[in-house]
């Protein structure tokens, strides 16, 4: 019975441990403080949830948090709709590691057709990444008519313009593929 309730709540203890409202008011991943809102245009949007990335299941990757409307629905995160998806990294990365990484992240989730009508833009996207160490933070913000902007801690890098490039940029965190689905459900505020 002991059993039982451990394995079905698992996933809210796993949760409630990786996001803390730290005293300052944002929310600390892993040592990693999201602020609880961030500006968008003429808009506020507020962490919807946060969480770590983790490759080979216990390295540490990345933290990360997602900016929304205020009761956005999970199902329609990829719509056309304000977001921000803030990510700090654990290690160095390169920039030219970025891009293999997109389309093997995007392969995933869109047929060949749309990345190649898509090709364009991602290779724009994918040569505005450099070099990260640890502690540096990008930020990819889509706003509705004005495009995906890409910024490195805080400094803006380039815009990619379209409703379409944003749907597919955003479901390499957030399709029904993605990176890592237990991040996934961390940046929605879902358990487990």
């Amino acid at each position: 019975m002991i059993g039982h309730w451990i394995k079905g709540h698992i996933g809210s203890v796993v949760f409630m441990i990786f996001l803390i409202v730290s005293p300052a008011g944002g929310t600390e991943v892993e040592n990693v403080v999201f602020d609880r809102q961030v500006e968008v245009g003429q808009q506020v949007l507020e962490i919807k949830g946060a969480g770590v990335l983790r490759y080979l299941r216990f390295i540490k990757a990345y933290a990360g948090a997602l900016y929304t409307q205020p009761g956005l629905s999970p199902e329609t995160i990829l719509a056309d709709t304000p977001k921000r998806l803030e990510i700090e990294y654990f290690h160095a990365l390169k920039g030219k590691d970025f891009g293999p990484a997109t389309y093997k992240g995007l392969s995933k989730n869109l047929g060949m057709e749309a990345i190649e009508r898509l090709r364009p833009r991602i290779d724009y996207h994918n040569s505005l990444y450099v070099d990260v160490q640890p502690g540096d933070r990008y930020a990819l913000t889509y706003i509705p008519g004005e495009g995906t902007e890409l910024a490195l801690n805080g400094r803006a890098i380039g815009v990619i313009e379209g409703a379409d490039f944003a749907a597919a940029i955003f479901s390499l965190w957030l399709g029904e593929n993605p990176y890592d689905r237990q991040f996934k459900n961390a940046l929605l505020g879902l358990e487990g």
